[in-house]
């Protein structure tokens, strides 16, 4: 575990109380020091929900150490008398690993039905986020799930969508409504607000749809192998990869469905998968055709997040944009033979595996894309750069946790992001226009920081300055970002007319090509020979 202040991935609690918070009648008990209920306030700052999050602190107190007594006992007969959840999930802190405290015996003490009781004993200090929600709801799927008649009309279950997930609910409309168009019934949504009965109801299902590499594909390998269930992993992310996901959702309910001598599914019209029933379900085949979107298939982009994203965005925007990939990555590391695998052909090098944002900030600086598709973190690097980013999966900002219908999955997903590729890039060319043409009345400047401009008056230009041939006026010098090279204001006049998305890009090669000719300043004559001489 390393301390830091931003982590692309949340710690196991974090991922415990997903899976938790998302389902009926199932409470959280953590065992730890105080404080560390923190989820609490993330949940009720980001889900869009009336509910109050299931999760209660065991407090791991020094005094209580020292006489050799535990709160848990209590704290689980309290929870049990006041909301009478049907089950309680213990889990343990990196204070409980550390102590090495036996919660399966101090659970025993409580006098609560064992049956009511899952103590979840993962190493807090390896394991996180995602492996532990996918971990906890595939260790619940094999508790409850018991063998059963199947529904007599085809059903599916939809796995792994669970509370702070990337545009939930929006993904789980856009899913069933597909569903419904095809006449196929959803039986369980799991564990996103289902009760451990729902669970016990799941081998009920034809089949398993688990659009997530990183929550539910284990829990749908589970039913596979116990039940026989077939199960459709892929993402619909895109208007060829939903086109594909129906298509193999038809093949396996058919496959299933002839052996029970079942009417075979037909795909319908497409108009029948659009909003309004009449025209086309996605707008974006005509879109990427157009003289607007045809100047994209020039443009670079870049794309980090985790392993189901990061291949549905990269294929997307490069099979039906037509933009090109400079690179991907994933701070997934146990998902990243995977996400080779899938992009194998996609990218024009090795794939970036890493849970630095330092680093992934460094190659967007020595690359600067025309856009950045990538997670919170890269929101805030890119704004330093002044490079278009849209955030794409977690770790998220409030923004990406909205009330209205922005999908990412199915036709309508395709156009959204599509809609945010279009509006992240074409926005920046706006910023530039008004960069270079003024601000036409709009009262529009683009201020610098006395940290970016640090002005220097004219009797303290050092004497190698005027040595070395360059003007000395009672033009102010601009120190560069890196402190060394010094810019005369009419040469950053002159750069600020340079696109703000290369910007720092034509800054860095400028001054190398300045230290190159031994020039020590940049004037607006340096900046001119370093244009021609880059091939500007």
């Amino acid at each position: 575990m390393r301390l830091a202040f931003w982590l692309y991935e949340g710690t196991a609690l974090h991922g415990i109380s997903r899976v938790t918070n998302s389902m009926k009648g199932v409470h959280t008990v953590y065992h730890a020091p105080q404080g560390d209920d923190y989820i609490t306030a993330t949940y009720t700052m980001l889900e869009r929900t009336p509910q109050f999050p299931g999760l209660s602190i065991s407090v791991v107190r020094g005094r209580d150490l020292a006489q050799g007594v535990s709160r848990l006992p209590t704290t689980l007969q309290q929870v049990d008398h006041h909301y009478n959840p049907e089950l309680i999930v213990i889990a343990p802190s990196c204070s409980t690993a550390l102590l090495q405290e036996d919660l399966h015996q101090l659970a025993a003490h409580s006098g609560v039905s064992n049956e009511r009781l899952m103590v979840y004993a993962l190493n807090p200090f390896r394991v996180s986020e995602n492996e532990a929600a996918d971990g906890l709801f595939t260790e619940l799927v094999k508790r409850y799930a018991v063998t059963q008649d199947k529904t007599a009309l085809p059903s599916v279950n939809i796995l792994g969508f669970t509370s702070l997930g990337f545009h939930l609910r929006a993904n789980l409309t856009s899913i069933t409504r597909m569903l419904q168009t095809l006449g196929i019934t959803v039986n369980v949504v799991a564990p996103w607000g289902s009760s451990i009965e729902d669970l016990r109801k799941l081998p009920a299902a034809w089949l398993n749809i688990a659009p997530y590499r990183e929550i539910g594909v284990n829990a749908a390998a589970y039913l596979e192998e116990t039940f026989s269930m077939p199960s459709l992993t892929e993402a619909p992310l895109g208007v060829q990869p939903t086109m594909a996901w129906l298509r193999s959702l038809l093949e396996k309910l058919n496959t299933i469905g002839a052996q029970r001598s079942a009417s075979p599914l037909v795909m319908p019209n497409l108009k029948a998968f659009s909003l309004d029933g009449l025209s086309a379900p996605s707008g974006v085949p005509w879109f990427a055709r157009t003289a607007d979107m045809e100047s994209f298939s020039n443009k670079k982009a870049f794309v980090f997040g985790d392993a189901t994203h990061t291949v549905g965005i990269v294929k997307f925007l490069r099979d039906e944009l037509g933009m090109q990939i400079i690179g991907a990555g994933t701070y997934l590391e146990q998902h990243a033979d995977w996400v080779r695998k899938e992009l194998e052909g996609y990218l024009p090098g090795a794939l970036m595996v890493t849970d630095r944002f330092q680093d992934v900030a460094r190659v967007i600086e020595d690359e600067m894309p025309d856009l950045v598709c990538g997670t919170q973190m890269e929101r805030h690097s890119c704004r330093k750069l002044d490079v278009p980013c849209m955030v794409v999966c977690p770790p998220t900002h409030i923004e990406n946790h909205l009330l209205g219908y922005y999908p990412f999955f199915g036709f309508a997903g395709a156009d959204v992001i599509a809609d945010r590729v279009y509006l992240s890039c074409k926005l920046g060319l706006e910023k530039h226009l008004i960069d270079f043409f003024g601000d036409a009345g709009l009262e529009y400047e683009e201020s610098a920081s006395p940290e970016e401009l640090r002005v220097a008056p004219s009797d303290s230009i050092p004497a190698e300055v005027s040595q070395a041939g360059a003007p000395v006026t009672s033009e102010p010098l601009v120190l560069s970002e890196d402190g060394e090279m010094k810019w005369t204001d009419e040469a950053e006049t002159m750069l600020k007319k340079v696109p703000f998305f290369v910007r720092k890009k034509v800054r860095k090669n400028t001054d190398t090509f300045a230290r190159s000719i031994g020039e020590p300043v940049v004037t607006v004559e340096v900046f001119r020979k370093a244009k021609e001489s880059l091939g500007g």
